[in-house]
Order: C-alpha cells, then sequence, then structure tokens
C-alpha cells in the first residue's frame, strides 16, 4: 500500500480546492489523533464568561471561525477576551445586564449558535439598541424559531421576512419568564430562552419533545446560575436576576470532529486510529450509537471526567458495517453527524433510512439535498426523503468533481467519501472546514498509510 495524494490548491478567488487521489494499491488510515475543541462547549465558555463576574480562563477552545465570532461579537458588547488559542483564553466578564451598546452591527459571520444564543442576552437588556447580521449563509437560515419564543417574552425583534432573517435589529426590553413548549429538540432553541431568563425575574422554563445536547446547563451550573432539570418531561427551568461568576473551562475534543475520523476508520480496510481526548456527553453521543447498530468496531478507553463533561479516548478499528434506521429520539443527538453517516451508510451493506431529520435542510447548507447530489457524482444510491435519506450501500465509488457548498461538514465528509473512491477526487470550496476544523488537511495527510 502507498499513501493518498492529497493537495490543497488556492484557486485566484483565494477558494480551495481539495484533490485526493487514491493509489491503486488502497491504503489504511495509521495513527493518534488530536481533534480540535467542542464548538458548543467553546461558544457558551466564552459568553458565559463575557457575562459573568471576574474571571474566565479556557483551556481547549475551538480555534475555528466561529468562536471567532462569538468572541468578536461579546469584545464589542464589553467584554474582554484575550487572543484566542488554545493553551488558555482569558475572559474578563462585564456580569449579567451590563452589556454596552455597540457602535457597529455586530457580525455573526456563518455561526448559528452565535447569533441565536446572542439574541436571548439582547433581547433582556433593557434601553439598550444592538443589531445582528452574518454572513450570506446565515442571512438564509430560519430565526423564528427564537424569535418567537423570545416575542412571547416580550422581546422587541426586528427583521427581514417578517422578522425570520437576519439582519435582526433589537431593542432591548425588561422581559416576562415563560414555559415554552418547544416544537422541536433544539439546543440553541433551548439554550436562547434560557439565556434571557438569566436576566428576567421569575422562573423562566423551556419543555423538548426530546432531550438535546446540555452543554449550557451544564455550564450555567458550574458558572453560579439557580438551574432544575426535569429528565421524566425534558424540561429546563432558569431562575432569573442571577449572578454568575468566572471558572475555570477545559474544552474537551469535539465528537462532531472526532466522528470523520471514526468514519473513515470504519470504511478504510486496514485501518486502526485513536482519537483522542473526545467529550462523550451523553446528549452528544448518538453518532457511536449509530455506528454501534452498524456494526462499527469502537472502544472508549481512559474513560474519565473534566470540567463537568465526561471525556474518553476512542478507538476505531476497520469493519464491515451493515445498514441500520436512523430515526427518532437518537437525531438531535447526531444532527451534526447525519452527513458523515451517510458516508458510513455509502458503503454499508443494505439499504440506511434516515428520518425525522429535517432540520438538515436548513443548516449552513441544506445537508440533505446536497450530500445525495455530490455522494450520487461519486457513484452513490442515495434517494431524498423529506425529513431524511435513503441509502443503498455496497455501490463502489469513483472519484469525481464535488462542492463543499462552503458547508464545513459536507467538505469534510467528501474528503473522507475520497479516501475510499478509486481515482482522483476533486473537493471545491474546501477552505469551509476551518469553521470547526482548521487543522482538518493536515490530520488526513497524517494518518494515511
Amino acid at each position: 500500500m502507498s499513501a493518498a495524494i492529497i493537495t490543497l490548491k488556492t484557486q485566484e478567488n483565494a477558494s480551495q480546492n481539495l484533490i485526493i487521489q487514491r493509489p491503486p494499491s488502497g491504503l489504511s488510515l495509521q495513527g493518534r489523533i488530536s481533534i480540535p475543541g467542542d464548538k458548543s462547549i467553546s461558544h457558551r465558555a466564552l459568553m458565559l464568561g463575557a457575562i459573568a463576574e471576574g474571571e474566565t480562563e479556557i483551556q481547549g477552545l475551538l480555534l475555528g471561525e466561529d468562536p471567532r465570532s462569538t468572541a468578536n461579537c461579546f469584545r464589542a458588547l464589553g467584554a474582554e477576551i484575550s487572543e484566542l488559542n488554545t493553551q488558555l483564553v482569558r475572559v474578563k466578564g462585564i456580569g449579567l445586564g451590563n452589556f454596552q451598546e455597540p457602535v457597529d452591527v455586530l457580525n455573526a459571520g456563518n455561526s448559528g449558535t452565535t447569533i441565536r444564543l446572542m439574541l436571548g442576552l439582547l433581547a433582556s437588556h433593557p434601553g439598550r439598541f444592538f443589531t445582528v447580521t452574518g454572513d450570506d449563509s446565515l442571512r438564509s437560515r430560519p430565526m423564528s424559531r427564537v424569535v418567537k419564543p423570545l416575542q412571547q417574552m416580550a422581546a422587541e425583534i426586528w427583521g427581514r421576512k417578517g422578522n425570520t432573517l437576519a439582519p435582526l435589529a433589537v431593542q432591548g426590553q425588561a422581559l416576562k419568564p415563560i414555559h415554552y413548549h418547544s416544537p422541536i429538540a433544539s439546543a440553541q432553541v433551548k439554550s436562547c430562552i434560557l439565556l434571557a431568563g438569566l436576566n428576567t425575574e421569575g422562573k423562566t422554563t423551556v419543555t423538548e419533545p426530546a432531550l438535546s445536547r446540555d452543554h449550557s446547563e451544564r455550564m450555567l451550573k458550574a458558572f453560579g446560575a439557580e438551574l432544575s432539570i426535569d429528565p421524566e418531561t425534558n424540561s429546563v427551568t432558569v431562575t432569573g436576576n442571577a449572578k454568575l461568576y468566572g471558572q475555570k473551562v477545559v474544552v474537551p475534543g469535539d465528537i462532531s470532529s472526532a466522528a470523520f475520523w471514526l468514519v473513515a476508520g470504519s470504511i478504510v480496510p486496514g485501518s486502526e486510529l485513536v482519537v483522542e481526548n473526545v467529550g462523550v456527553n451523553p446528549t452528544r453521543t448518538g453518532i457511536l450509537e449509530a455506528l454501534a447498530m452498524m456494526g462499527a468496531d469502537i472502544q472508549l478507553e481512559n474513560q474519565r471526567e473534566v470540567a463537568g463533561e465526561p471525556v474518553a479516548d476512542l478507538r476505531v478499528r476497520s469493519s464491515q458495517l451493515k445498514s441500520c434506521t436512523i430515526a427518532g429520539d437518537i437525531i438531535p443527538r447526531l444532527i451534526d453527524e447525519i452527513p458523515i453517516l451517510a458516508v458510513a451508510a455509502t458503503f454499508a451493506e443494505g439499504t440506511t433510512i434516515i428520518r425525522d431529520a429535517a432540520e438538515l435542510r436548513v443548516k449552513e447548507s441544506d445537508r440533505i439535498t446536497v450530500m445525495a447530489q455530490q455522494l450520487n457524482k461519486m457513484g452513490g444510491k442515495i434517494t431524498e426523503l423529506p425529513d431524511g435519506m435513503e441509502i443503498t450501500g455496497g455501490n463502489a465509488l469513483v472519484g469525481a468533481e464535488v462542492d463543499s457548498h462552503t458547508d464545513h461538514r459536507i467538505g469534510m465528509s467528501l474528503a473522507i467519501a475520497a479516501l475510499n473512491a478509486s481515482g482522483t477526487t476533486t473537493i471545491h470550496r474546501a477552505e469551509a472546514a476551518a469553521i470547526s476544523y482548521p487543522n482538518f488537511t493536515n490530520t488526513l495527510v497524517e494518518v494515511c498509510r
């Protein structure tokens, strides 16, 4: 076997093409991998540090573009945040309710987490005016899922298309507490309302149809918020007029980033990889459960707890995957990993069904349409469903010209598929990976043998 030829070429318009040529003799993946810090936890550490009293120290922060957008927004609101790095970031908080009016528009870039969570905080600052926008992709993504419940709390928010699209203008108000029954299981919706409730007198409750990731709850408790959780009804209640205090936060590795290597190690014959220091929060481990259903050989080693979050090293060995059905309550716990699960299903025996995932259509791209189109270009057999995909495995993939559609998870998923495709695959706009995994291509080169 010989290593794949992997080349990253920058075009005249500054976009990048990732070219992957699989050798005719095949390849295997070997090595130990350190992955970027968890994106969800990185966002929340910056935000809660900014509204806490005192100083917050963050180790292992993700250096992707999305956390940079969060840091820039909260600097503009008055927090002091040191230069971002993985070793130690210091955040000098301004205390809850003390945002200053920024002199310019807040720019959330490509980050849905930044804009949606921040809206809850902005709306609950009486007498202050804010405007927030994002890039082309973010300005097309639906904001009504957080705007409507905030309006129920008496928030004043205006935007395009009936207040559903950014740019959004916010006139801060003294909000009233509500009990919100969310129609979808969404950590962003839940977190937005809880953050609004922090600065709202009384108790604010969110009830979900299924449990979504709980990083906000864990971190709010660690920072001193009064929070109660009812697991039987998937409800969380926060008591307002809270005081948060700066903490030391250690960010574990992002299981969404680990997912690419778990699938790669499973589908490329003769592979064995160890992904180190991965956050295995139960609200995020749907990917492990789905791959287990497919027959993947994955072991959790060195299990431990770091700053309130469970962490483990994940060892994956290649195996023959089989089809399964992925639907129901597991979907909120693996929604971001479905693009790479589609790649796994392409190499599995039988037909895999993914349902209840209509949320994928309003991510950085329409991930259902885009993954189906791009993998089918490579010889896959994927049929779109309104809320998911039907994927017939066992079709040999061939190299092709594909496109990330500026979606980081699409671009990286296609790169993993290319490792098992004959010939040469060119992934256009591959720079999108930097949103969550700036070192992805370097790691890809390192593990190919």
